[in-house]
């Protein structure tokens, strides 16, 4: 076995009386990628927050090459060497690459000195940074490249990356990987924190699980499988399979003609964009972040401005109707239902002083027979379902959705739209952030709205899921239509090509 460069003994965090960690014992050994997996709330991100600095442990020792260390914030962790990328950028976007790479760092700063040492750091790990780039006309691939870059920079020997791939196209995700192959041949130590297990069997050598703050064991990586893990993570038997049936009864429900948006700031987000989305199928919507989903299903639910173009809307009984002009509450009452899992769960969709059962009634409060009383009952009866069927964990139906944890607020608000019974169903980042157990679960519930006959167009950022749940894929680039595919005869990889290329072949 090689050199130990990281140890965690006994290490134990609370956070009042929520144990996040609890005398975790774990060795990160230099050379190896280890995978750190867990479901929601096993705290996976505090105790690489305690190794990066940003908490300290309540007990526990933490040990760097041997030597037992106090890491009370961020500079003593890069003083150690350690080095942790986001999930979500820490850059300025006013300044350029190499800027923000020296940004923080003491001393005379010389930019020329700086740019040739990033030069070099690129050429030994196979990066592509160009040093005078601002950082608002980067791609989101390669802003998280300057990220690791900046870690590196500062010398870092252990590298923290959390979802390292959550908005990379396949390309990206193996030039990444390319390069972490590269640090580990150099002897870098790199722990990344993923749900996506595929890319766990691809680029890791070891797995650790987490398991309601504890650990519970590792194992090599080439002798497990994703069953393997996550019953390792769950602590029971769970069923991955996607089962994908054919559509019945295909009928167009929404029609998008030559749809055009432009936002406040007078940026084109969508351009001569037409599609139809079918009765029982599942239309996915594949593309880069910032490429113009948001926009598009913001568009047809009426909370977007349209330029020019129309949407409409198919009812079995009735001739097509216009979207355009209608407002969201009309639209929602023809069985058009929109959730999106924005960065802020509580931004949208549901109130946070609101108990699970009130949230609930913001669906139907309207629809009762009296306009001065409301039914209460029916809210309530749902919200036990939901908190039942989606295994919600929370200490009861009374308890304001602001108290949950992120995962139990998204669980609330995909089963509140998803019992609303809709005709047609968009989601946006339905799973963003969900343990593998509860993801499964979600998809269970859009397959099951499909076989009902529902219109299902559905946002994702994993390419597997989005080619094992889908039946046809939209892809966008840059607001524009790059391809419609059966999701049955194309892979991922070409719809990664379709994600980076206007105006590519369309067919239905």
């Amino acid at each position: 076995m090689s050199e130990v460069a990281v140890s965690f003994r006994g290490v134990t965090k609370t956070f009042g009386s929520v144990i996040a960690n609890k005398d975790v014992n774990l060795d990160i050994y230099k050379g190896e990628i280890l995978s750190l997996l867990g479901e929601n709330g096993s705290g996976k991100t505090t105790l690489m927050n305690m190794l990066a600095g940003i908490y300290y442990p309540d007990h526990g020792q933490i040990f760097v090459n041997g030597k037992e260390v106090l890491i009370r914030s961020p500079k003593d962790a890069f003083d150690l060497k350690i080095g942790m990328v986001h999930q979500h950028f820490k850059l300025i976007d006013v300044l350029t690459s190499a800027e923000n790479i020296v940004l923080g760092l003491k001393g005379k700063l010389n930019i020329k000195d700086a740019e040739e040492k990033i030069n070099k750091i690129c050429e030994k790990y196979g990066f592509d940074v160009d040093p005078n780039k601002k950082i608002y006309d980067m791609s989101v691939s390669e802003k998280q490249t300057v990220e690791i870059v900046k870690v590196l920079f500062r010398g870092a020997d252990i590298l923290i990356l959390d979802e390292p791939t959550a908005v990379l196209t396949p390309q990206e995700t193996e030039k990444l990987f390319a390069v972490m192959r590269n640090m580990k041949a150099d002897g870098k130590s790199i722990i990344i924190i993923t749900h996506k297990l595929h890319e766990v069997k691809e680029i890791s050598d070891r797995v650790a699980i987490l398991r309601k703050g504890e650990f519970i064991g590792d194992m090599i990586t080439a002798e497990s499988n994703e069953q393997d893990m996550t019953e390792m993570m769950v602590g029971r038997s769970v069923k991955l399979d996607i089962e994908r049936k054919e559509p019945v009864n295909v009928k167009p429900r929404i029609v998008v003609e030559g749809l055009n948006v432009v936002d406040k700031d007078g940026v084109r987000k969508l351009k001569d964009v037409s599609f139809t989305a079918n009765s029982g199928e599942v239309l996915g919507i594949a593309g880069i972040s910032g490429c113009g989903q948001k926009e598009l299903l913001e568009s047809i639910a009426g909370l977007q401005k349209i330029e020019s173009g129309n949407i409409s809307y198919s009812d079995d009984a009735a001739a097509p109707v216009s979207l355009v002009g209608k407002d969201p509450r009309e639209i929602n009452e023809m069985g058009v239902s929109l959730f999106f899992v924005p960065e802020d769960r509580l931004g949208m969709g549901l109130v946070g002083n609101m108990d699970l059962a009130d949230n609930m009634m913001l669906r139907s409060f309207r629809s009762g027979k009296s306009k001065f009383f409301t039914d209460r009952k029916k809210p309530r009866k749902l919200a036990k379902s939901v908190v039942d069927n989606l295994h919600v964990v929370t200490p009861g139906i009374d308890t304001p959705v602001r108290r949950l944890s992120g995962g139990n607020v998204q669980k609330v608000l995909v089963g509140r739209e998803i019992a609303s019974n809709p005709r047609v169903l968009m989601t946006a980042y339905a799973v963003r952030g969900l343990d593998i157990n509860s993801s499964y679960t979600i998809y269970d519930l859009i397959n099951k709205q499909k076989e009902q006959g529902t219109a299902v167009i559905f946002v994702g950022e994993d390419l597997d899921i989005l080619l094992e749940l889908s039946d046809r894929i939209l892809v966008l680039c840059d607001g524009e239509v790059s391809g419609i595919v059966d999701a049955r005869n194309i892979d991922k990889n070409q719809v990664g090509l379709l994600m980076t290329k206007k105006g590519g072949k369309q067919s239905e």
